[in-house]
């Protein structure tokens, strides 16, 4: 048994993606013709074993995001259901949060995916990886230049086994041109971790403040709280993909990933792309100015 959480963040962020953002939530804003996470859907949807999807946010349950979450779920003949944080609580505080939501049912691993990244989600080849060698967690890792690689999180691996030695996220220095894809597989034991950082985010927030309940421990970052620290205790692990990848997080970049996703629907949907038929849209062939 398998389930997915797709994490769709909250009207707080995503301002680089305004002014596209202004009338629909970011998660639900049309990629390639569909909303941007329904491609995340799909892709966890056609895993054998999968039997939830998860999406956390912090976003208000509106009619938008209800419909979209009806429709999902008639469409894919899956439970896709909604979890609202209370306040934004980081990558990682979420998953702490809703912890038993997600273990309900014990499922053998659960995929963590960043709503804005455009992929080709090679989740089934992570799952094998998985089955082969399991450690608590997994990370989805591309190539990019020297350049470029100072944007994501940098991984360093053991080419052998794969294991993430060093992790930095957004480095100043170049550090290595594995980075981050923000796609994971994590075995229920993987939330242990989380589950320290909160305890030693409460201990820190009880010596400045008064006691009780601290509101900023349920705030954990996976990259800098979790990966950074356990990087190299043979807990982390690496899968190289060579397939396509992209953030989307600007209004450019959502351009770049529909052509990105376009590029592949001939083969992966078909009925997507616009054919000559009578009465149906017109193509036009490629238009130069001059």
């Amino acid at each position: 048994m398998l389930k997915a959480v797709i994490l769709i963040g909250g009207p707080q962020k995503g301002t680089r993606f305004r002014p596209l953002s202004f009338e629909v939530p970011k998660p639900l804003f049309p990629v390639a013709g569909v909303p941007m996470i329904q491609h995340h859907i799909e892709a966890c949807a056609q895993v054998p074993g999968m039997q939830e999807i998860l999406l956390i946010g912090f976003y208000q349950p509106d009619e938008p995001l209800t419909q979209f979450l009806e429709a999902a779920q008639q469409e894919f003949n899956l439970p896709v259901r909604y979890l609202q944080e209370f306040a934004p609580l980081g990558t990682g505080g979420g998953l702490y949060h809703f912890r038993d939501q997600i273990l309900a049912g014990s499922p053998e691993a659960f995929f963590v995916l960043n709503a804005d990244v455009c992929s080709d989600f090679p989740l089934s080849a992570m799952l094998e990886a998985h089955r082969r060698q399991r450690h608590p967690f997994l990370l989805l890792g591309t190539t990019a230049n020297r350049t470029q690689s100072l944007n994501y999180g940098c991984i360093v691996e053991n080419p052998q086994t794969h294991e993430v030695l060093h992790y930095v996220e957004k480095p100043s220095t170049f550090i290595s041109d594995i980075i981050n894809c923000g796609i994971y597989l994590f075995s229920p034991e993987a939330l242990k971790p989380l589950r320290d950082v909160f305890q030693r985010n409460q201990q820190d927030g009880q010596l400045e403040d008064s006691p009780g309940l601290w509101p900023g421990a349920g705030t954990i970052r996976l990259e800098q709280d979790v990966f950074s620290a356990l990087a190299g205790q043979g807990q982390i692990y690496v899968h190289l993909t060579d397939g396509i990848w992209s953030q989307i997080k600007s209004a450019g970049s959502a351009l770049y990933a529909s052509r990105l996703y376009l590029s592949r629907y001939q083969d992966t949907h078909p009925e997507r792309l616009a054919k000559h038929t009578p009465g149906g849209p017109r193509i036009r062939g490629p238009l130069f100015c001059f």
